[in-house]
C-alpha cells in the first residue's frame, strides 16, 4: 500500500490541468501562428534569395573612396614638393645668381635649372627597382630623404659648386617621387575612381607651382629671401617621411612578394572587408602567367613589351618636347619683357594651370583618358598658333601683347587638361604587373633626358625660346 503525502492529489490535479492547457491553449495559438509548411518553404527561399542578393549587390557594389583617400593625399605630397622644387627658382633666378657671383651668366644660370633636372633622370631611372626592392612607401621615404638634404644645402650654400650639389641632390628625389606616386595611386585606387586620385597627382604638383610662385614674391624686397625658400622646402618632405610610416602598403607589391596574408589586410583598410576576396581574385588573375620577377632593360627595350614600353616613353618624350617646363621656369622673364609684373604674372600661370587641373579632375573618369590627351595636344597646338601670331609683322602694340601672353595662359590650361595628367595615370594601368614599376622607370626617364637638352638651346636666349615655342 502506497502512503499517499496530504496534497499530492491536489497536486496531480493542477499538472494534469497544466498538461491539457498546454496541449489545448498554448500549441493551438502556437500553430495558428505558424503558416502550412508549403507557405513556410516558400518564405524560407524567398529570405535566402532576398539575402544573396543584397550579399551580391554589396560584393558587386563600388567600395567606399574614403577609405584610400588619406593614404593618396599623402602620397599626393611628393607631387607637390615635385611642382615647388620645379618652379622654385623661377623668381629668385637673378637674385641667386647675383648673392653667388654669377650674374648675367646664362650658361651658369641655365646649369643651376639643368642640373636638377639631371639628378631627375637618375632618380627616375632607379625608381622601378627601388619601388619593386623596398615597397612603395619605403621608396617615397628614400624619395624625401635627398630632398631634405638637398634643399638645406642649396639654401646654406655660399657658391655655385654648393647650389649646384643641392640641386643634383633635390632632383634625385624629384625623379624617383613621380613614377613611384603614380604607381601608388593606382595601385590602392578603387577603379571607379581611380581617374580622379590620378588627377589629384596633378593639382598637387600645381599646388607647389603656386606655392613656389608666391613664395619666391618677396625675393626683390628682402635680401637673402630665396634661401628661406629652398629651406621651406624642408617641412612637406618631413611630413611625407614621417606619414608614409602610417600609410598602407600597395597590396599589388605585397601579392608579387607572395605575402598574401599581408595583402588582404591592406585590402581591407582600402576598400573594406567585403570586397578583399574579390580584388584579390581580380590581383590573381591578371597577375597570371606573371611568376618572374626578374625583368632586364634588354626585356623592356626588344622583347615582348617593346611596344607598349614604346608608347609610354613617346607619350613622356612628347609631354617635355611641348615646352612646359620652361613655361614654369622663364614665366617670369617672359612677362616682365611684355610688361607685365612678374608677380601677377605667377598667379596668371597658377590659376591656368590650377583650373585646367581640376577640370581633368572632374572629367577623367567620365570621357576617359584617349580623349583628354587628345583635346590637350589639340589646344596646345592652337596655343602656339597664338603665340606665332603675336609674333608677326600684321600685329603690333598691346595686341600683340595681350595675344602672346594669352597664348601662354592657353598653353598651360590645355596641357593641364590632358597633356600633364594622363601620362603619368595611364601607364601604370596599361603595363602589365610584373613589369609596371620598371616600364614606369624607363619611360620617365625619357622624360627627363629631354630637359636638359632642351635647356641647353635655352642658355643663350631664354625670352626669345619660350616665346617662339
Amino acid at each position: 500500500m502506497v502512503e499517499t503525502i496530504p496534497g499530492e492529489d491536489c497536486k496531480c490535479h493542477e499538472a494534469s490541468s497544466f498538461l491539457d492547457w498546454l496541449k489545448t491553449g498554448m500549441w493551438s495559438h502556437t500553430y495558428q501562428r505558424i503558416p502550412p509548411k508549403e507557405n513556410l518553404n516558400q518564405m524560407d527561399v524567398e529570405d535566402v534569395s532576398a539575402l544573396l542578393q543584397s550579399s551580391v549587390e554589396e560584393e558587386s557594389s563600388n567600395p567606399p573612396w574614403r577609405l584610400s583617400l588619406p593614404y593618396v593625399l599623402v602620397a599626393t605630397i611628393s607631387s607637390f614638393l615635385f611642382g615647388y622644387h620645379l618652379g622654385v627658382v623661377n623668381e629668385p633666378l637673378e637674385s641667386i645668381s647675383s648673392d653667388l657671383g654669377f650674374s648675367g651668366d646664362t650658361l651658369a644660370e641655365g646649369l643651376v635649372v639643368s642640373t636638377c633636372l639631371a639628378g631627375a633622370f637618375v632618380g627616375s631611372l632607379f625608381s622601378g627597382w627601388i619601388a619593386d626592392g623596398l615597397g612603395r612607401r619605403r621608396a617615397f621615404q628614400l624619395c624625401a630623404l635627398p630632398m631634405i638634404l638637398g634643399a638645406f644645402v642649396s639654401a646654406k650654400s655660399k657658391t655655385l659648386t654648393g647650389m649646384l650639389l643641392g640641386r643634383i641632390l633635390v632632383g634625385t628625389g624629384m625623379g624617383l617621387g613621380p613614377p613611384v606616386a603614380s604607381l601608388y595611386v593606382t595601385e590602392i585606387s578603387p577603379a571607379f575612381v581611380r581617374g580622379t586620385y590620378g588627377s589629384f597627382i596633378q593639382i598637387a604638383t600645381c599646388l607647389g607651382l603656386m606655392g613656389s610662385l608666391l613664395v619666391g614674391i618677396p625675393v626683390k624686397e628682402i635680401t637673402g629671401w630665396w634661401r628661406v625658400c629652398f629651406l621651406l622646402s624642408i617641412i612637406p618632405a618631413t611630413i611625407l617621411c614621417l606619414c608614409m610610416s602610417f600609410c598602407a602598403e600597395s597590396p599589388h607589391w605585397l601579392y608579387k612578394r607572395g605575402r598574401i596574408t599581408e595583402a588582404e589586410a591592406e585590402f581591407e583598410r582600402l576598400l573594406g572587408a567585403s570586397h578583399v576576396k574579390s580584388a584579390v581574385a581580380e590581383l590573381s588573375k591578371s597577375d597570371r602567367g606573371d611568376d618572374s620577377d626578374s625583368v632586364t632593360i634588354s626585356e623592356l627595350l626588344h622583347g615582348r613589351h617593346f611596344r607598349v614600353v614604346f608608347i609610354g616613353s613617346a607619350l613622356f618624350a612628347l609631354q617635355q618636347l611641348s615646352g612646359i617646363n620652361a613655361v614654369f621656369y622663364f614665366s617670369s622673364a617672359v612677362f616682365r619683357s611684355a610688361g607685365v609684373p612678374s608677380g601677377l604674372a605667377n598667379v596668371f600661370i597658377g590659376v591656368a594651370n590650377l583650373s585646367g587641373s581640376i577640370v581633368a579632375m572632374a572629367l577623367m573618369d567620365k570621357l576617359g583618358r584617349r580623349v583628354l590627351l587628345l583635346w590637350s595636344f589639340f589646344g596646345m597646338a592652337m596655343s602656339m598658333l597664338l603665340q606665332v601670331a603675336s609674333a608677326s609683322s600684321y600685329l603690333k602694340g598691346s595686341g600683340a601683347l595681350y595675344l602672346s601672353v594669352g597664348g601662354m595662359l592657353m598653353f598651360v590650361l590645355t596641357f593641364a587638361l590632358g597633356a600633364g595628367p594622363v601620362p603619368g595615370l595611364l601607364l601604370p594601368e596599361i603595363f602589365p604587373g610584373r613589369i609596371r614599376a620598371k616600364a614606369m622607370a624607363v619611360c620617365m626617364s625619357v622624360h627627363w633626358v629631354m630637359c636638359p637638352c632642351l635647356f641647353t638651346a635655352l642658355c643663350s636666349s631664354r625670352c626669345s625660346y619660350i616665346t617662339c615655342s
